[in-house]
């Protein structure tokens, strides 16, 4: 497994042009589709330098997992859509649609709560995106103010599937793991009741008090 670097082909078809952004399970690159000449957006998965065999192995199962319920929401406006996914160097590459805008952490970080209109424009665009996911079986389990983007076209996108669970998903939860960021995570996920939909809502709350 060899760093990426701006200028890379991933999957003989993915030019990466810059670094969106980066967290603990890897990054994201906006990329220039070549057959098709348009820009897109591109998750690359970190895995762990060396063992456990069995993490680097969950991880290669969650990131197929997160296409695989993305992509069961793609004809919803509101979530981020995932258009491929390609093996390079052995490991899993998301493709999604690029989003022209930032975070809405990223957003509150810079400019501070957002005014009460905005707030509840993004109320309902997120509670439209987690009804849809719901509806079809999936949830999302780490909505936070990091996985919500905000278009500079107004809209309002949910993102980040990565710890996304379909009731027909087997366990791929390491004993002992908290998957999701502790402080948006509905108390009984931390007592270990997992995949509820209703955890979606708390965490959403959070987030949105965060926002406002």
């Amino acid at each position: 497994m060899t760093s990426r670097l701006a200028g890379d082909v991933v999957g003989g078809r993915y030019r990466l042009v810059a670094e969106l952004g980066s967290g603990g399970f890897g990054r994201v690159w906006q990329a220039r589709d070549t057959a098709l000449d348009v820009d897109v957006a591109i998750k690359e998965l970190r895995l762990p330098a060396g063992p456990p065999e069995t993490e680097r192995a969950e991880r290669l199962a969650r990131a197929t997992r997160e296409a695989r319920n993305a992509a069961r929401l793609r004809k919803y406006d509101g979530i981020v859509a995932v258009h491929d996914v390609v093996i390079d160097d052995g490991l899993p590459w998301i493709v999604m649609e690029l989003v022209d805008g930032r975070s809405l952490s990223e957003h509150l970080a810079e400019h501070g709560p957002l005014p009460a209109g905005r707030a509840a424009e993004v109320a309902a665009a997120l509670l439209t995106a987690v009804g849809a996911a719901h509806r079809e079986g999936v949830v999302h389990r780490d909505i936070k103010p990091a996985n919500v983007m905000l278009a500079e076209n107004g809209k309002v996108l949910l993102t980040d599937f990565g710890t996304a669970v379909h009731h027909t998903d087997t366990a791929l939860t390491a004993t002992g793991m908290l998957i999701g960021s502790a402080e948006y995570t509905a108390p009984e996920r931390l007592r270990g009741a997992d995949g509820l939909p209703a955890g979606d809502l708390f965490s959403l709350g959070v987030t949105l008090y965060q926002a406002v």
